[in-house]
């Protein structure tokens, strides 16, 4: 068995979710190895994503761990077998990981949330907005490699075009719309770049303005991309030290309560249509 020296997110989340099946069926790595007729060690390496695994042995695992829920069984089995090299694959080691779990997790999500408070959402950034972001980074990024992130961020629209694009919902602060993050041109285009996004039946965008009352929200930034089963959703959230992916079922089902929350004070998509057109005559 060849292992693997650099599992990706996807792989990952499958083997998490494997680990988490045998724990709760009360099984120790030895038993379970014992029932799948290969050594314990196996066991672990395909619980940490170095070893995959076959249809038939993921559902005997499944059997043996008392996994009746066949919808997630057949997920699982999908990423177990599916063979997807994305795009995101040419930055690998040009690039940090993250960068490519993010484009690893939009490409696989059935829908994607957005909430942001001080910056557009990646998918929905121009390239010049991209790249003023960019180079605001401390220390500055040598050329080759911002140049590298801004045309990563730009590839990440893909989920948004072609023939069965991903439903998309992003909700932003009337702050991210007001701060300029280049000069006024890069703005401007910023916001006719959202309302052409916005015209598409699968792109949904509200805004929160600065004048509602009792919104305490703003550290609720975050990214949520729906699984083939919601037990499968995955929320990640920008820190300090780079993007944190978040799946612990109790952990999901707050963050689905805390996006609801934001998107129930939000302004509808065509109130939201009608605000950004007045910022954009304002600059």
């Amino acid at each position: 068995m060849v292992l693997r020296s650099e599992p990706t997110m996807r792989q990952v989340r499958l083997a998490t979710e494997l680990r988490r099946l045998r724990e709760s069926s009360g099984l120790s790595a030895r038993e379970a190895a014992a029932l799948l007729g290969v050594s314990a060690p196996q066991i672990s390496q395909i619980e940490s994503g170095l070893a995959g695994l076959s249809e038939e042995r993921l559902r005997r695992l499944a059997s043996h761990y008392v996994c009746t829920d066949e919808s997630f069984v057949d997920a699982l089995v999908a990423m177990a077998t599916g063979r997807v090299r994305g795009w995101w694959e040419d930055y690998r080691g040009r690039l940090p990981t993250p960068f490519l779990d993010l484009a690893e997790l939009e490409y696989h999500a059935t829908c994607l949330r957005e909430a942001q408070f001080l910056y557009v959402p990646g998918p929905l950034q121009t390239e010049d907005y991209a790249r003023a972001v960019f180079a605001y980074r401390v220390p500055e990024l040598p050329a080759d490699e911002l140049e590298l992130r801004v045309r990563h961020r730009m590839q990440r629209k893909s989920v948004l075009d072609g023939p069965e694009p991903t439903p998309y919902e992003a909700i932003i602060h009337e702050a991210a719309l007001r701060i300029m993050v280049s000069d006024r041109a890069t703005s401007r285009a910023q916001l006719d770049h959202l309302l052409e996004r916005s015209a598409s039946n699968h792109v949904s965008i509200r805004v929160i303005p600065f004048d509602l009352e009792g919104f305490a929200g703003a550290a609720s930034a975050m990214t949520y991309a729906g699984g083939a089963v919601p037990k499968l959703d995955t929320v990640v959230r920008d820190g300090p030290h780079g993007a944190s992916f978040i799946d612990a079922e109790g952990q999901l089902t707050a963050y689905r309560e805390l996006f609801r929350k934001v998107k129930a004070v939000s302004l509808a998509p065509r109130r939201s249509r009608d605000f950004i057109h007045r910022l954009t005559k304002e600059l």
